[in-house]
């Protein structure tokens, strides 16, 4: 019961809060950036810049339309010292392709977060197979002959098995290889041929 009554309350402020700020968040506004007002009246009550944002059409969107409605009791007779001081600019944005663009952005950070936690999963048990079949060899061409005497893998995984073991041996004798290089380079200062 309070449950549906706070939901009531949170979708009627979300609601009164767009109404407020619509504006600001149109295709087509105008927005002016001005100066505080103490820069015109010579006093220092105000020191920020003043932000206005309105919808208004483009030949509208100057000092005059946009600023003074609002500030005009303020100033009284400086409005020609004021309005020069100001920018105002016309902006047209398409916020439905502003809008897509996030989606798309977000969907695929989401898509590559899955994929990293199912690479976090599998991790641990490709490398418990890896790990819990490996036979340390000390050459490679007794793998060779090993794995034509022995004839075919009888293993229940089968080849599968005998592949993941063959990229396991592979990735093992390639850190070995890169763990005596850096031996060799930064102790011996010398290189592999």
């Amino acid at each position: 019961m309070w449950n549906k009554i706070l939901i009531g309350i949170f979708i009627i402020s979300m609601v009164e809060t767009g109404l407020h700020v619509e504006a600001q968040y149109e295709d087509k506004r105008c927005k002016c950036i001005c100066p505080s007002l103490s820069s015109v009246l010579n006093n220092t009550k105000e020191t920020e810049r003043m932000m206005v944002i309105e919808n208004v059409p483009r030949l509208k969107c100057d000092c005059e339309n946009v600023i003074m409605p609002r500030i005009a009791d303020k100033i009284k007779g400086k409005e020609r010292e004021f309005c020069p001081r100001c920018q105002c600019k016309f902006e047209n944005r398409n916020t439905s392709i502003i809008k897509f663009v996030v989606i798309l952005v977000i969907w695929v950070i989401s898509l590559l977060v899955v994929y990293m936690l199912f690479l976090i999963c599998l991790d641990p048990l490709l490398n418990k197979r890896v790990k819990a079949n490996y036979q340390e060899h000390t050459n490679e061409e007794d793998d060779v002959t090993l794995s034509g005497v022995a004839g075919p893998s009888v293993h229940p995984m089968g080849a599968r098995s005998n592949v993941l073991n063959r990229v396991g041996h592979q990735q093992d004798k390639w850190k070995r290889q890169v763990r005596e290089q850096r031996k060799n380079i930064y102790d011996r200062h010398t290189m592999l041929n």
